[in-house]
């Protein structure tokens, strides 16, 4: 088991013990590595996947590793599901959240003529309708903490027009502009929000982007 990270370093300041978190999509690509950061300075945290395999496979590997951190399936696509997950953090977390990473997203690339009604549902259900659902869900339980943070995963997409990725762009660009508006309504309940715009990382998603490009 490697060192603590807080171990290596002159002081607690960026501790996060006694801290809580729930990362969607946390058991890939930049969601696994949120995790592990957040449980290196001491967060506890809850995940969800679509797939409980992959829950199970990487609460084994943290565990081994001394992290704490639970898990349970939810495809945030779907309303009633990000509903049960909510209640499930509320639930393992005593009613309290300091911190929660919209992370979870998908991509369908397209030439924009060639995007159905489905696909543009898809994407921005998953992207955007969901991180929106599961902020609102939040909220009481973010309050409640005394020091509420949202982080939304967005993408340099969401600023910057890219072949192929309309709809995911335009999912981007609105997750966007609703952190501001956030973190505008909510500043006054000390709760903060901000959105990240990686640009390109090897992860699962971009691995299938690049197929799409033939790279």
């Amino acid at each position: 088991m490697g060192e603590p990270k807080l171990s290596r370093m002159k002081d607690k300041r960026w501790s996060l013990d006694g801290m809580t978190a729930l990362v969607t999509g946390g058991t890939r690509g930049i969601g696994h590595a949120i995790v592990e950061e957040l449980a290196e300075f001491g967060a506890s945290i809850h995940v969800c996947s679509r797939k409980e395999e992959d829950i199970n496979r990487c609460l084994e590997e943290w565990k081994n590793k001394g992290f704490n951190v639970t898990g349970s399936v939810c495809d945030v696509l779907h309303r009633h599901q990000r509903q049960t997950l909510m209640e499930t953090v509320s639930s393992i977390f005593q009613g309290k959240l300091n911190i929660l990473v919209n992370n979870a997203g998908i991509d369908i690339s397209k030439q924009i003529i060639d995007n159905t009604a489905d696909d543009i549902s898809t994407v921005m259900a998953t992207n955007f309708e969901s991180a929106f659902h599961l902020t609102q869900l939040a909220h009481p339980l973010l309050k409640e903490s005394g020091s509420g943070n949202i982080v939304f995963i967005s993408s340099i997409t969401g600023v910057k027009a890219i072949p192929l990725l309309s709809a995911y762009s335009a999912s981007k660009g609105a997750m966007n502009q609703f952190t501001k508006n956030v973190a505008l309504e909510w500043a006054r309940d000390n709760i903060r929000a901000n959105a990240v715009a990686p640009g390109p990382i090897w992860t699962p998603l971009l691995e299938s982007v690049m197929v799409c490009f033939k790279i």
